[in-house]
């Protein structure tokens, strides 16, 4: 789906915990995400940095929107 989308001339980014996965289906935009129960948390940090953790995943995907890219790619993580 999200090809299809990109086709009409909308940026689609992938966020995910199988980049393998995401790849084989042809994604062009991948981030990877914590896990699968809990892709953009983790129940055994505090809330504080729980919430930095999304916080910044998700900045990294809308940044992603931006980059002209010619092949697929997956944006880093580390914060």
């Amino acid at each position: 789906m999200g090809k299809e989308i990109e086709r009409s001339g909308i940026p689609v980014v992938v966020m995910c915990n199988l980049i393998d996965v995401a790849k084989t289906v042809g994604s062009n935009r991948m981030v990877q995400t914590v896990s699968v129960p809990y892709p953009l948390g983790d129940p055994e940090m505090s809330p504080e940095d729980e919430w930095a953790l999304r916080k910044h995943r998700v900045a990294i995907a809308l940044d992603s929107l931006t980059d002209e890219i010619q092949e697929p790619k997956v944006y880093p993580t580390k914060l």
